[in-house]
């Protein structure tokens, strides 16, 4: 045990002490947040670029109050002009675009026959926008052919709103939902890299060892499985470390972003929104929408997934690590790992695509319930699973999984360990891994 603290604290000291450690613990908060910022300033600045559309209505099928300019978009109506007088004044100028509305026998017809014309490929947006308007306009027109009156069917519109509550009578919000899906994909996502990362840093830590045969000066006192189980641990704890530093930083980031720019952030994005949205946002807040979401968050079961999320978190690490040390062990440098790494990686790809998949739709469903058991998969899917509430025998069967098979892959992994850690010169197969697998002794 003595040996194993040392081996511990020795992994944990030199991962911790590297200056490319301590810069990315610091930086690597304030680069998120900067990109954050850049994203979002480079979205406004592309938005704020007005385009420039015409259109020529050979049908006589549209008004000007039918083709409204926003903020990004201004309408001009070059009908007069003729098709081909106008493609050429577009191409001149600076226009985004032409529309083309021709003249033809039906309804049916006129609805394929539309065409746009523009030197670069058209924004999806501003297509799917100029089909929406087009849409509209027809199926009004099409309304009005069968005798039915438009303003009755506006009349007869009425919104539905379903209050949703739980058996006790509390009223829950609908977007609690949202709200554990994303608790759920952060937690999942954030295991995922965690193992990538952190992983690979044991598979290199052990690589290194081996390659400039200090390996062989540290098993002569220390057995092969006590410094894989050292190498995990303590690159472990450094990662954590640097996750609990980088969450409060960001805590202190939010907090100062909330309390000096709060306020002139928030004057500045209502001035640039519309008089639709300023309501919708005013209806929002008078209704208490805001403060129901922070109450349905505070409803979660948040001490039982604080826990979870640290036994999954450290149970996947630890199994992948140990695969991770394995695969290290067997090789003579990094580039001979990439027939390993495969087997490796699908299952946490396929966990993280899983949930994505079906526990978005369906979090109790089959396949959600399956792979949040698989222990290969278990650390990903059960934690997007938690906040939608898991039965206890579920959690109990899946924990038990994971501690198996993570005794069971360690006990493996430190059989190659033992035997790679000392091959040199040949590229082993998975032939050779099975052979040191069965080695006795």
């Amino acid at each position: 045990m003595k040996k194993l603290k040392l081996i511990i604290r020795r992994e944990f000291l030199a991962k911790v002490k590297n200056k490319s450690f301590i810069m990315m613990t610091f930086l690597s908060p304030l680069l998120m947040v900067g990109i954050g910022f850049l994203v979002f300033f480079l979205s406004k600045k592309n938005d704020e670029k007005v385009k420039k559309i015409v259109y020529v209505d050979e049908y006589q099928l549209f008004e000007k109050e039918d083709f409204k300019d926003s903020k990004t978009i201004q309408y001009s109506d070059y009908t007069a002009l003729g098709i081909e007088e106008t493609k050429k004044k577009v191409e001149e100028g600076n226009y985004y675009g032409v529309l083309y509305i021709p003249k033809k026998d039906s309804l049916e017809t006129l609805a394929t026959s539309i065409e746009f014309y523009s030197t670069d490929s058209p924004s999806m947006s501003v297509i799917s926008d100029l089909e929406n308007k087009v849409e509209a306009k027809l199926r009004n027109l099409k309304l009005n052919q069968f005798g039915i009156d438009l303003e009755k069917i506006k009349a007869s519109k009425i919104a539905t709103d379903i209050k949703m509550y739980n058996f006790s009578g509390e009223e829950s919000s609908k977007l609690i939902n949202g709200l554990k899906i994303g608790v759920g994909l952060i937690a999942g996502y954030m295991l995922m890299m965690f193992v990538m990362i952190y992983g690979t840093s044991v598979m290199r830590s052990v690589i290194e060892e081996k390659t400039s045969r200090i390996i062989e000066i540290i098993v002569s006192s220390v057995k092969p499985f006590q410094l894989m189980l050292g190498k995990i641990i303590g690159n472990a704890s450094a990662g954590l470390l640097q996750f609990f530093i980088w969450g409060i930083i960001l805590l202190i980031i939010g907090f100062i972003s909330s309390s000096v720019f709060g306020v002139s952030m928030t004057e500045v994005q209502a001035s640039k929104l519309s008089p639709e949205q300023l309501a919708a946002m005013k209806e929002a807040a008078g209704n208490g929408a805001i403060e129901k979401v922070v109450q349905e968050f505070f409803r979660l079961p948040l001490v039982t997934i604080f826990v979870l999320f640290i036994f999954y978190f450290l149970g996947g690490f630890f199994l992948y690590s140990s695969l991770f040390a394995a695969v290290g062990a067997a090789v003579d440098s990094e580039t001979d790992t990439q027939q390993f790494m495969l087997p490796i990686m699908f299952p946490l790809i396929l966990g993280v695509y899983v949930g994505f998949a079906t526990v978005i739709n369906d979090p109790h469903g089959p396949i959600s319930t399956l792979f949040s058991m698989i222990p290969l998969t278990s650390p990903i899917v059960m934690l997007m699973r938690v906040p939608f509430g898991v039965p206890w025998y579920e959690i109990a069967i899946s924990m038990a999984l994971l501690l198996v098979t993570f005794v069971f892959m360690v006990w493996m992994a430190a059989k190659i360990y033992r035997v790679g850690i000392l091959m040199y010169g040949k590229k082993p197969t998975y032939k050779d891994l099975y052979k040191w697998i069965k080695y006795k002794g």
